[in-house]
């Protein structure tokens, strides 16, 4: 089985290669190759990967390339997990939109936009790409946002899931909160990706969300940055992401008083990139875990696992997928992250009870919005762009949309050739 990572050359991939090694009676990886034209980091972290398997005892080989067709030929599942523009386009996204009083945000309102527009066209020249020199791969998506992304893959015809580790991150918390394995923890987790909501925690068959809503609230709300009350409330565990929308004002204001994450994460990722240097590194470092990503090794070792028929866990997992008639009432080719049944070769999205109006008025709101993000992905234009963002929850303003358009525009010329 032969496994390549696009972006292999991110801090995030030794999370990956740790998974592979731990897990790999689950998915048997014969071959595991690192795609990246940066070609220093992609030595850096390719010398520490094949450390870190050795230290696994795994037989497989980890091998490097800066060339992207010969690294996917063959592949039976490629990873997306790039970045356009770096970290440096990533800052940005953060900063010009609070300039307008708007969130900054990679992956939530303008900032996710502007990364949406960079994004969509370099990932569906690499799945055409795949297409060619391995047609029956899968392509398993990690990159931001992900929704978007995975949306347009789909629509391209290609075969195409999106990945998050939000939902493992909950079921991995929850499990520890009540005390039991996380196999057997069942989130009934419905929505977009970074705008999901759990309304259930399964153990067994039996909801215990009740419980953690009663013993754990204080913990859950302060991880969540939301006030318990609300959580009570309503009845469900929000996304973190969900706070851009209930507490927008005040994550403005905070995000304007202190340095970026972006700024956090490139430091992060120097002290990485020093510590992969030390040629006595064979595990992830500790520091990894503040990079983000928990848990992504598992989920998409989990995925790749259940896709490519090796996998004797049950099949049932949170992904992004096409809608078809999951959330009725959203368009049929949406994308929609929710509990899905994973078998080889197929993804299909288990039957969900209703939303909510409450979060039914969001999804409906945020999937008009991401409709309008694809198409200005796909074919350019200034009032796309605008229209977009006038639809976005975060925007809806006039004058509002018309500032973030021209900002989004003036930093990411050298990213859209039609700008």
């Amino acid at each position: 089985m032969k496994i390549a990572v696009v972006g292999g050359g991110s801090t995030y991939t030794p999370e990956l290669v740790d998974g592979i090694g731990r897990m790999q009676a689950a998915l048997p990886v014969d071959e595991l190759v690192l795609i990246d034209p940066a070609e220093d980091r992609l030595a850096l972290i390719g010398a520490l990967g094949r450390r870190m398997l050795q230290r696994h005892d795994h037989p497989g080989v980890l091998t490097t390339t800066s060339d992207l067709d010969a690294g996917v030929e063959g592949a039976d599942a490629v990873l997306l997990q790039l970045r356009v523009g770096g970290q440096a386009a990533r800052g940005q996204d953060e900063t010009w939109p609070l300039e307008c009083g708007c969130v900054g945000q990679e992956t939530t309102g303008a900032g996710g936009l502007a990364k949406a527009l960079r994004t969509v066209p370099v990932v569906l020249d690499i799945a055409s790409r795949v297409q060619k020199a391995s047609p029956d791969a899968w392509i398993v998506d990690f990159t931001n946002p992900v929704g978007i992304v995975t949306r347009a893959l789909l629509e391209a015809g290609h075969r195409a899931v999106g990945l998050c580790n939000v939902a493992i991150g909950f079921q991995r918390r929850f499990a520890g909160m009540l005390g039991v394995e996380p196999e057997r923890v069942r989130l009934d987790h419905v929505g977009l990706n970074h705008l999901t909501w759990e309304r259930r925690v399964l153990v067994d068959g039996r909801d215990r969300l009740p419980e953690l809503l009663d013993e754990h609230v204080q913990d859950i709300a302060e991880s969540l940055e939301l006030p318990a009350w609300l959580l009570r409330q309503l009845g469900v565990v929000p996304s973190y992401y969900l706070r851009y929308f209930y507490a927008h004002d005040e994550v403005v204001r905070e995000l304007m008083a202190s340095p970026s994450r972006a700024a956090r994460v490139a430091e992060i990722e120097q002290e990485l990139l020093r510590q992969y240097a030390d040629e006595r590194l064979d595990t992830k470092p500790e520091l990894l875990t503040q990079r983000g990503g928990a848990f992504y090794s598992e989920a998409a070792v989990d995925l790749c696992a259940r896709l490519l028929g090796s996998s004797t866990q049950a099949e049932e997992q949170v992904v992004n997928v096409r809608n078809g008639d999951t959330l009725p009432f959203l368009p049929a080719d949406a994308v929609v992250e929710v509990p899905a049944r994973v078998e080889p070769g197929v993804v299909t999205p288990l039957p969900v009870e209703p939303l909510a109006p409450l979060f039914a008025g969001l999804v409906s709101a945020v999937t008009a919005y991401e409709h309008l993000a694809l198409d200005a992905a796909l074919r350019g234009g200034r009032e796309r762009v605008f229209e977009a963002l006038l639809a976005h929850p975060l925007v809806g303003q006039v004058e509002l949309a018309d500032g973030l358009t021209d900002r989004l525009l003036a930093h990411n010329r050298d990213y859209l050739p039609w700008a």
